[in-house]
């Protein structure tokens, strides 16, 4: 099945899109993601007012979509996640193999990471956990002349997988729009920017993936109102899955 938003309507598709970030783990005034829509596409906001995550987390504030959820999907912390606010299963776009563009802008306001990330559901088995990180950017790591970014596979609870995360250096301002592409499936997984390769791996999950586009505020708020909002762009989302 294809897969194709470039986000040109005049408000998210609730077909493809879950505007709540792991909302089972928290509450939904603190999974909700801020963002708006323009000629650009999704502009994802973290605000000046937007609560923390969880509050065991803070300072932790996000706005993410997805494409499904589980009340039990990605169980990544090591501090007893529990279910705050069970919403079902909701599988709009889960592929166990295919591969994916995703063009965006990362965001250079001080403690933000922009990630895109492929995570196992879990509804069916509790070790289909495991995660391509097609990449999380740093705001730090963004510069004119080139940017560093974090690409790999975690396994998390499945121990048929292994972490396997590496850093790459990019010659590009990946605050400026850019593309990331990955192919997974029997073979690996190999992870592109900008069509040329910069990670292959020997792995790849084999069951159904959830695609999550974060924006994340890691650490204290900046005390100085005027820097919010703190932003980063998904231009479009163009995939293709490989098995049903």
């Amino acid at each position: 099945m294809s897969f194709l938003d470039d986000f040109s309507g005049t408000s998210l598709d609730p077909a493809r899109w879950i505007d709540h970030y792991l909302p089972h783990w928290t509450t939904p005034d603190r999974s909700r993601a801020r963002y708006d829509l323009d000629e650009q596409g999704l502009r994802l906001r973290i605000d000046a007012d937007q609560p923390d995550w969880r509050p065991e987390d803070a300072p932790l504030r996000v706005s993410n979509i997805q494409t499904g959820n589980h009340d039990g999907t990605h169980r990544h912390r090591p501090d007893g996640l529990t279910v705050r606010t069970p919403t079902g299963t909701r599988l709009l776009w889960t592929p166990s193999a295919g591969n994916l563009d995703v063009t965006v802008s990362a965001s250079r306001d001080d403690g933000c990471m922009l990630a895109a990330w492929l995570v196992g559901v879990e509804n069916e088995d509790p070790r289909d956990s495991g995660e391509i990180c097609v990449f999380e950017i740093d705001a730090s790591a963004v510069h004119d002349d080139g940017t560093t970014a974090r690409i790999g596979i975690k396994a998390h609870h499945d121990d048929r997988l292994r972490t396997d995360m590496t850093e790459v250096a990019v010659s590009i301002d990946a605050s400026r729009p850019h593309t990331w592409s990955v192919t997974w499936g029997p073979d690996g997984t190999v992870i592109a920017c900008e069509g040329a390769t910069v990670g292959r791996f020997d792995q790849a999950p084999d069951y159904p993936l959830i695609l999550m586009l974060d924006l994340f505020e890691i650490g204290p708020p900046t005390p100085e109102p005027s820097a919010y909002p703190k932003t980063a762009r998904i231009h479009r989302v163009h995939a293709q899955d490989a098995k049903p």
